[in-house]
């Protein structure tokens, strides 16, 4: 089914870009704005809705591996429905809260949406489509990340502001279920392109060949492999506890400096940062070490936090902001594209199911982590510093254990360009 000359999976790609605009705009940046607003207008600790945050996304962590197989068991098409009910009624609930202990109950409701619509979900639902493209295909749908945080975050804080929290989170949710349940229903009906008669990328043919890019690692050594994993399990946990509590705690950082409208503009801003990155991630991954390339990110992430943290004014903010923003979404695509690289196809979901739950489990410490510092150190200033740390161990970790020598040759070397 190539319908004409497009290839059904890249149908697939357009879908969950939709869901991951939705997704991080709605729930991971959106976050930051819920935390914002629920601490200025209803006066409640930071520390306490940071922890409720990071229970936002350590329900996500607990209930991946059981996404990963009902994906393989019902298909992403009724999975990924179902989680987008649950992240919006979470979102809807969240306007309406009363007492504190129901923030909890809200973001445990949007986890459990979120799991089926994260980078673990929407990757497992792409990479069966693709073997040449299988880097550029996940990080263009990972583009909608970018997408949500520069449109839906202003949109909602723009709406907050009109329209009142609750009745701008209604919206919002709604909003979410009319666009993406049809979508999802119509175009993730099929698991793979075998069911359309076709071969990873559209091929004819329903051939290939078992010494492709990733299936080599199963000569590697079980030791060997569980290096390389755990390197890639233990340099993205750093690194993604660090991104999670800054675009958690991004908004109330932002907020005394720029007020509401402007902090609401300066997460957007780093959406549209991170669009860019991942532009470059798609152009270029299927033709790069994705090991040697996350050093470099979180070099950069490194630099970042550490300006924002030593000069604590508005441009330096601005800048500092939108060159972390440039990286955010790279790194947030990266591990599926380690773990495929290095893997294979045929094990990613176990495989990646596995990392990208401890990555997940450990990342969601990050908003109750930066919670806890500020209320400790009085500012974000000594926070950011320690999170820049945590950045420069990742980097060295990713570097620590090399892919094997039989994948440096890329899928894309092969390719006209």
């Amino acid at each position: 089914m190539l319908l004409g000359k497009f290839f059904y999976g890249w149908r697939v790609v357009c879908v969950c870009f939709v869901a991951a605009t939705f997704t991080w705009g709605l729930g991971v940046f959106g976050s930051s704005v819920y935390l914002g607003e629920l601490t200025t207008a209803r006066a409640w600790p930071v520390s306490t809705v940071s922890i409720a945050v990071t229970v936002f996304f350590l329900t996500a962590a607990v209930v991946l591996p059981l996404v990963g197989r009902a994906i393989d068991r019902l298909g992403p098409g009724p999975v990924i429905s179902a989680g987008v009910l649950l992240l919006a009624f979470g979102v809807i609930a969240i306007g309406q809260l009363n007492s504190i202990w129901q923030v909890f109950g809200a973001f445990v409701c949007m986890g459990l949406g979120y799991a089926t619509m994260s980078v673990t979900g929407l990757s497992a639902t792409i990479v069966p489509w693709f073997e040449r493209h299988q880097g550029r295909s996940i990080a263009l749908a990972m583009i909608g990340a970018s997408v949500g945080a520069m449109s839906i975050v202003p949109l909602l804080v723009t709406a907050i502001v009109i329209w009142g929290f609750a009745t701008a989170t209604g919206v919002a949710g709604v909003a979410m279920i009319i666009v993406l349940v049809p979508l999802i229903l119509t175009v993730l009906r099929f698991r793979s392109p075998e069911e359309v008669g076709l071969s990873r990328d559209g091929d004819p043919e329903l051939v290939f060949s078992k010494t492709s890019v990733g299936d080599s690692a199963a000569s590697i050594s079980a030791t060997q492999e569980n290096g390389r994993l755990w390197s890639v399990v233990v340099a993205f946990s750093f690194g993604l506890i660090v991104q999670i509590g800054f675009l958690a705690h991004q908004y109330a950082l932002a907020l005394p400096s720029v007020g509401s409208a402007g902090a609401g503009w300066v997460v957007g801003g780093t959406g549209a940062a991170g669009l860019l990155g991942r532009l470059l991630l798609a152009r270029v991954v299927d033709r790069v070490d994705p090991r040697h390339y996350s050093a470099g990110i979180f070099g950069v992430q490194v630099f970042a936090l550490g300006a924002i943290a030593m000069f604590p004014v508005v441009p330096v903010l601005i800048t500092g902001s939108l060159v972390y923003g440039f990286c955010l979404g790279q790194i947030t695509t990266l591990p599926p594209i380690v773990v495929r690289r290095e893997f294979g196809a045929d094990a990613f979901g176990a495989t990646f199911g596995t990392a990208g739950a401890v990555i997940q489990f450990c990342s969601a410490f990050g908003p109750a982590l930066y919670g806890v510092l500020v209320s400790h150190f009085g500012s974000y200033g000594s926070v950011l510093m320690i999170a820049a740390g945590f950045e420069l161990v990742a980097a060295v970790i990713i570097l620590a254990v090399p892919a094997p020598k039989s994948l440096s040759a890329t899928p894309g070397d092969n390719e006209d360009h």
